[in-house]
């Protein structure tokens, strides 16, 4: 089943469950006296655009690459500071909407549900002879909140309504609205930013350069009245009861100064509750529906029949059964595509740190998007698990992002093209940060996230095989990335390109005279991206027939990248050169970029010195760590030791402390670094695919990393490269029957041995044979092919 389903009400945060519509999300405690639902809006940011004076570091950056020649790796770091950039902006909470009931905290038979099958959340339970019920959804369709109260005995619905939030703001309340109104800061420090001044700065309403923010309430009933006194809007001696929450902000776009003026956000937010309001409920509800399940139900993945005890709350039966229940693990999988219909759809801000859900006005690594994995991650199954439509909002904000990024290239290093650094925000921050000098280069500095960013623009092609998307989207964001990577290698003295300065994201390394370095030159993750980029540029330009001086130049740079290295443990080196890790069990795989998510290395020496590297840094980690490596160990094809992650991650994790080792899941489901970052539960979903199927070496592997406890199973609708989505039944590890819808007229290519007898409409089946262990069978858009083995 998939429900989310606990025997009491949420006491934190992290065991509230999360709503979304892409744009407003939601975090519903069902407390039984009072219910809180934790507001956000995905554009509800600190900070307007950055107005500031060009940063000149052409001669910080010869600098540091002649410490780095001299081997002075301190003196090096150091000068890296003067090449630090302002932090990003933080991602702020909108508010609270709480409902306060007046029959007091005593209930029987209570019970709360997140049903990720339709998107709906509900609270149920009994006090004295009456039985109250909540259900909520957050309509993509209609852009509001909705929240239906009902009692079983007529007139017995008493509650009070409240909007307040931690931001700078005051409640509007007439007739039956009730309505917030507030600004953001217009800055807010990181919680790492030690200062004396106020970390938070705030504007005037109406004055203010930052965004200004409006949500609204209004209120339907039946048997009963609402009145609206005292900042509260009253519901007395109703039986039933709809609350509706439309919310606006006065974000512009990332390159535009935000609005004032609160009559504009009054005027959508009016437009917005009149049109919900004017439908029944249930039809509100079943276009919430239709529109979810049509992306929703796509994929379905069923892997036995063991089930636990339904009656556990959810996060007991995790603590209990762990990665024996697998409806548990079946569960999970879902929740992922969940979250992400849920935090990300066509027009809305990328997900972030968190997703769209932030209680905090000054949260971990301010919920913005760090770009050296987490906003990566948090992609990886939006193409292989069918949900395409909520890829778009990274894919759009990688092209506004190239637009900063262009700029900054150019002032900063006087070079072409375009990259970003360790972190972005919704103005699109594409300089490197650390402030004033104050950060640490192995996390501030780190001038790759726009070619890394570049690998899902090319991904949304090779599932989709899109020409036009191709040509006139993908590769010219891709070719201004390249043009900095040609920019920004430089020679090593051997007839090698590698980079300088480079770093190997938040990891230390100890040179041979002792120095503790964060600095150096050809870190390998940097050569591996950078391989990526001009691997796949390559590949676009000659897609779409492109033969000209720059791709000359990407093929040539490309053979000269400074090759791979095996170090003294048969493990593959992290930096040039085999330097000693200050932590070898680092959370980071950084240096296996090219096993996962990229496609350098998937066979020979240098696949078992990538196995060797994981062998050292252990399976523990952070929430999201375990997901890469699962992912990785999928790419290795070693589903026993997978499995022995996923013991790791089915570990519910209590509070929101900020550490760095133990993650897995809160009770709520949603990963734990710990504190709560997204990333973790995206990695999972993606790399429970990965176990099954695989498609990135120019065919279709089907099994390659399964454990012997998923011995029988289905997964349905998930896509692969080259423009298919396949349906794959197996029994005793070995595949049954392959069904193939083909999306784009194309060459499917299958590795297997032996023969399969393939059925294809308005065809006698027929026996097809592999050649040298593959099938190759041409397809045709819209129909659909069906292989049995």
């Amino acid at each position: 089943m998939n429900i989310l389903s606990y025997k009491r009400a949420a006491g934190k945060w992290t065991e509230a469950l999360p709503l979304g519509n892409g744009r407003i999300g939601a975090m519903h405690f069902g407390g039984v006296e009072v219910d809180r639902f934790q507001l956000n809006e995905d554009s509800l940011w600190s900070g307007p655009p950055r107005n500031k004076a060009p940063q000149q570091d052409v001669e910080s950056l010869q600098k540091v690459r002649k410490l780095i020649d001299e081997g002075q790796y301190e003196q090096a770091a150091d000068e890296t500071k003067n090449m630090f950039g302002p932090y990003t902006q933080a991602y702020m909470p909108l508010g609270d909407l709480t409902i306060t009931y007046l029959h007091g905290a005593v209930a029987k038979g209570y019970k709360r549900e997140l049903d990720i099958k339709q998107a709906l959340s509900s609270v149920e339970y009994t006090v004295g002879q009456v039985t109250y019920k909540r259900e909520a959804f957050i309509s993509q369709p209609h852009q509001v909140l909705a929240i239906e109260l009902t009692s079983s005995v007529d007139h017995q619905l008493n509650v009070m309504i409240t909007l307040d939030s931690l931001l700078k703001s005051k409640t509007v309340h007439m007739d039956e609205e009730l309505a917030l109104q507030g600004i953001c800061p217009e800055r807010c420090a990181p919680v790492y930013h030690d200062s004396n001044e106020q970390p938070i700065h705030y504007g005037e309403m109406g004055e203010s350069k930052a965004i200004h923010f409006e949500g609204r309430l209004g209120v339907t009933v039946e048997g009963g009245q609402v009145e609206s006194c005292y900042g509260k809007l009253s519901i007395q001696h109703a039986t039933k009861a709809v609350i509706y929450l439309s919310i606006a902000t006065s974000f512009n776009g990332f390159n535009q100064q935000p609005g004032k003026d609160f009559n504009v956000l009054t005027e959508k937010n009016r437009l917005c509750l009149s049109k919900a309001m004017s439908l029944p409920y249930a039809r509100l509800k079943q276009a919430h529906i239709e529109d979810y399940q049509n992306l929703f139900d796509r994929v379905e993945l069923s892997i036995g029949h063991e089930r636990a005890e339904s009656s556990l709350d959810t996060d007991e039966r995790v603590h209990k059964f762990g990665t024996d229940d697998l409806g548990m693990v079946e569960l999970l999988f879902q929740y992922g595509r969940y979250l992400m219909i849920a935090a990300s759809r066509e027009g809305t801000q990328p997900t972030n740190l968190q997703g769209i859900w932030n209680d905090s006005t000054r949260p971990p690594w301010s919920s913005n998007y760090t770009l050296n994995i987490n906003t990566e991650m948090n992609y990886w199954p939006a193409e292989i698990a069918n949900l395409a439509e909520c890829h778009q909002p990274l894919l759009h904000a990688i092209q506004e992002l190239s637009v900063n990024g262009h700029q900054m290239v150019r002032e900063r290093y006087g070079m072409k093209g375009w990259t970003a650094h360790h972190n972005t925000d919704v103005w699109r921050h594409a300089e490197p940060v650390g402030g004033d000098r104050e950060g640490d280069p192995i996390w501030a500095f780190w001038p790759m996230s726009g070619p890394w960013l570049c690998r899902h623009l090319w991904e949304h092609y090779m599932f989709s095989q899109d020409r036009t998307f191709l040509a006139e989207e993908a590769l010219p964001i891709m070719k201004g990335a390249a043009e900095f990577c040609l920019d920004w290698l430089v020679e090593d003295g051997n007839g090698y390109l590698l980079t300088s300065p480079s770093t190997s994201p938040e990891h230390l390394f100890r040179s041979v005279d002792g120095q503790i370095g964060s600095v150096t030159k050809g870190a390998m993750m940097d050569l591996q991206i950078i391989w990526d980029l001009f691997t796949n540029s390559i590949e676009a330009a000659a897609v779409l027939g492109i033969d000209d001086e720059w791709v000359d130049q990407v093929k040539t740079a490309k053979a000269r990248l400074y090759p791979l290295q095996i170090g003294q443990q048969g493990q593959l080196q992290e930096w040039l050169k085999d330097y000693a890790d200050v932590e070898p069990q680092h959370r980071h795989v950084s240096h296996l970029y090219g096993v996962f998510p990229g496609n350098q290395i998937f066979g020979g020496t240098l696949l078992e010195a990538a196995r060797q590297t994981l062998n050292i840094r252990g399976d523990d980690g952070t929430g999201w760590s375990l997901g890469w490596k699962m992912n990785l160990w999928a790419r290795l094809k070693d589903g026993e030791r997978i499995y022995g992650l996923l013991q790791k991650l089915f570990n519910i994790v209590g509070g929101n402390i900020e550490f760095v080792v133990g993650g897995g899941l809160y009770p709520n489901l949603l990963g734990a670094h710990p504190p709560f970052q997204i990333d973790g539960n995206f990695g999972y979903t993606a790399g429970v695919i990965e176990m099954i199927v695989q498609s990135h070496q120019g065919f279709v592997e089907l099994l390659p990393a399964l454990p012997s406890t998923w011995a029988k199973g289905t997964l349905a609708g998930v896509r692969v490269r080259g423009g298919f989505e396949i349906d794959v039944v197996w029994d005793r590890m070995k595949v049954r029957e392959l069904t193939v819808t083909c999306t784009a007229t194309n060459r499917f290519v299958l590795k297997t041995t032996g023969t399969v007898l393939l059925r294809e409409e308005g065809q006698q089946d027929r026996e097809v044979g592999a050649v040298d262990g593959l099938i190759a069978l041409q397809m045709c858009e819209g129909q659909t092919y069906s292989l049995r083995f």
